[in-house]
């Protein structure tokens, strides 16, 4: 706790002394959604943008550019050059496309910097509350003896949701079938109608369905059990495989032409805001869980999760439309 405080005092230090930085541009700070307003990460963007416009003194605007995956908001922020546009991103623009898509029009890793790590929202393997499986091991044997049989839902075509369960069936040395959703809740209502038979979906998309008895969560793709999920053991326990923690991050990265100083004064004021109780509480609502760190934690998280993404492309041959 200490240290944590250390951190988060050295933190807000910094931003006292960096926010003349942003404040210097005339512009709003805009912050570009990669998805429709009223999701879990636009709810994130709209609560970080308030708090950052009051330790910055600076007005921040939510864009919400849904579109190609994350692809359209990406673009529209690496291009941007009024120093003022940054985005909160997600994997699948930033580490998932670029192995899926051979001519994205930005480059991750030459057009964005980094500029903090903000939030992580696990990736789940759940059933309807009337499935024969009561455990993680139940489906995969039946996997195994029925190759190709046993379903699972996922939000669309190499989304982390696809990738994720893909990611178990190599894990586990068994053959899965994919049933591509457009969302969650279209899939979710698969689920529980018993037209799939597993979903690999996020925390914050099952917690409800758990809360209401209608579904259970067999495994979390976490490093530790998630309380509000009914403590289910995670996939790399369940299975005894590494590999299986995949954190669905939510960070904010900055069009690479940002100057040096304003990126500097934009992390330190958003590790302040995720530092703060308020926000623990408030991303747990979402289920989401704060992972508070700097560019370099970002930056980390991101080269790690790409190379994730491209073994498990490659190993299973995936190809997007």
């Amino acid at each position: 706790m200490k240290l944590l405080s250390k951190s988060l005092s050295l933190a807000l230090a910094a931003c006292m002394a960096a926010a003349p930085a942003l404040g210097q541009n005339d512009k709003p700070l805009r912050i570009v959604v990669p998805f429709a307003s009223g999701g879990a990460q636009d709810v994130i963007a709209r609560y970080l943008g308030s708090k950052l416009g009051d330790k910055l003194g600076t007005p921040v605007v939510i864009d919400n550019k849904a579109g190609a995956g994350g692809i359209v908001a990406a673009d529209a922020v690496a291009k941007s050059t009024d120093g003022a546009t940054v985005l909160l991103a997600t994997g699948g623009a930033i580490t998932i496309a670029p192995h899926l898509q051979p001519k994205l029009p930005y480059d991750p890793r030459r057009d964005f910097a980094p500029v903090a790590l903000i939030a992580d929202t696990p990736m789940t393997v759940a059933v309807r509350a009337e499935s024969p499986y009561k455990t993680l091991a139940d489906a995969l044997r039946d996997a195994k003896s029925r190759p190709g049989l046993v379903s699972y839902a996922s939000t669309g075509n190499g989304t982390v949701s696809h990738l994720t369960g893909a990611l178990l069936a190599q894990g586990a040395g068994v053959e899965l079938l994919h049933v591509p959703y457009r969302g969650a809740a279209p899939a979710l209502t698969d689920l529980l109608g018993g037209q799939v038979a597993l979903i690999v979906t996020s925390a914050a998309s099952i917690e409800p369905m758990v809360e209401s008895g209608k579904a259970r969560v067999l495994g979390t793709f976490s490093r530790a059990p998630l309380p509000k999920l009914g403590n289910a053991r995670t996939v790399g326990e369940a299975i005894g495989a590494g590999g299986m923690d995949v954190p669905v991050w939510v960070g904010v990265m900055a069009p690479a032409s940002m100057p040096a100083e304003r990126v500097k004064a934009l992390s330190a004021a958003l590790l302040e805001v995720c530092g703060m109780p308020e926000t623990r509480q408030h991303f747990a609502q979402l289920g989401a869980v704060d992972t508070c760190g700097g560019s370099a934690a970002l930056g980390k998280v991101v080269e790690e999760d790409s190379q994730r993404w491209a073994r498990v492309i490659k190993q299973g041959g995936i190809k997007v439309d």
